[in-house]
């Protein structure tokens, strides 16, 4: 019987690249790491994994929307260092009744939407 997600893995081209965008740009707290994949969020439910496209399949999910919403706090502050820092948004901070959302692209172009509610 299945219980639950243990993990969601995104893939990357630059290995290297995407550490410095994860770790320190986005600020994860990191979890298990090796040469070629990274685990953020550790013990938050479901983590995320950073794996390098090693083989075709995996190629061809890089540099897509990942369909995966991160939850931040102090997304306009977190919006404005990462503008200044040359970080890609492919859709700006908005604010509605329910929020405010952007969605980030990693430096492969993996998107992800960044909201606080």
């Amino acid at each position: 019987m299945v219980e639950k997600i243990k993990n969601v893995v995104v893939f990357v081209k630059d290995i290297k690249a995407a550490r410095r965008f994860y770790r320190e740009q986005l600020g994860l707290p990191p979890g298990q790491e090796t040469e070629y994949m990274m685990e953020f969020l550790p013990g938050e439910g479901t983590a995320l994994g950073v794996s390098l496209a090693m083989h075709d399949a995996a190629v061809k999910l890089v540099g897509r929307h990942t369909g995966i919403t991160l939850t931040v706090k102090g997304l306009e502050e977190l919006y404005a260092k990462l503008v200044s820092e040359g970080v890609r948004f492919t859709e700006p901070l908005e604010k509605s009744q329910w929020g405010k959302m952007a969605v980030v692209a990693d430096p492969d172009g993996n998107e992800f939407a960044l909201v606080e509610m």
